[in-house]
């Protein structure tokens, strides 16, 4: 028999902590590079939005300063190998307190606090943690610091089956021109396709975790993808609002199988500062 690896949650929560540390303060590279694709795509008040938004992030790590005031609700996915063993304190236990040093050491914004009387935890936990089980004897670690202004946006769609493909990419286009200039665009458009009501919601999420511009590996889902991006970005909405050619960066699908009677879509929208961390440990 296969001899289990142990691991120490401790390491996990040291993992957690610096993640956090680095995601407060820079945007991922894939993101960055979208950024300065559309801005040498833009002119005028566009051109000059995407300027000073590329501008705030080199500021932000040359100064080792958060690159936007809303440093987020911290998402943790752990994929959590089978044949590993956990030892020490409680794997939630250890998530929430590496971010709660992180928070702390890195003087970020603590924003998470009761849904009824608004009182603030203090110190940004608990984290939002999914651990999914898989193969192997590793632990990988995702770590996305997600702001408030886009998560406000998203939408979760029920759709008949009838409604189908163009179901889909009306839903997803029609989340973006809602929101409008309130989720900060250009924005990063995450969408779960299928599963049921909760599940849906999370293949948005961690589709949001993907490098911006990469595309679904099945033909028929990337398809979607590129339509949905082309026809969000001729809503001329555009960088913070002031129209242009670049509404979004980009479009992520994730999907699992649903029931026969359903159709379920989540859009989950990111602002432009995509802030994400992934480790295996």
């Amino acid at each position: 028999m296969k001899a289990m690896r142990e691991i120490d949650t401790k390491e996990i929560e040291e993992r957690v902590y610096l993640m956090a540390r680095r995601a407060g303060l820079s945007l991922t590279d894939s993101c960055r590079h979208a950024l300065e694709c559309a801005k040498a795509r833009e002119t005028g008040a566009a051109e000059f939005a995407l300027s000073a938004l590329l501008a705030n992030e080199e500021t932000a790590r040359r100064e080792k300063m958060p690159v936007c005031q809303d440093t987020g609700m911290s998402v943790v996915l752990i994929e959590l190998g089978q044949d590993v063993h956990l030892t020490g304190k409680p794997l939630k236990e250890a998530v929430d307190e590496g971010v709660r040093r992180a928070y702390e050491d890195g003087r970020f914004r603590k924003s998470i606090c009761d849904p009824l009387t608004r009182a603030n935890t203090g110190d940004n936990t608990p984290a939002h943690l999914h651990v999914e089980l898989c193969e192997g004897d590793k632990v990988s670690i995702t770590y996305l610091p997600k702001g408030f202004g886009s998560e406000n946006m998203s939408k979760l769609y029920m759709l008949t089956p009838a409604e189908g493909r163009e179901g889909i990419i009306k839903s997803i286009v029609e989340t973006v021109k809602t929101a409008g200039s309130r989720p900060c665009p250009p924005v990063y458009v995450g969408v779960g396709i299928g599963g049921c009501f909760d599940s849906c919601a999370f293949l948005a999420k961690k589709a949001l975790t993907r490098e911006v511009g990469s595309r679904n590996p099945r033909a028929d889902v990337a398809a979607i993808e590129e339509e949905a991006l082309a026809r969000i970005n001729e809503l001329n909405i555009g960088p913070q609002g002031f129209g242009g050619k670049t509404t979004a960066i980009g479009v992520s699908c994730e999907l699992a199988p649903t029931h026969i009677a359903g159709l379920p879509v989540a859009v989950n929208i990111q602002c432009h500062c995509v802030r994400c961390e992934k480790e295996t440990i």
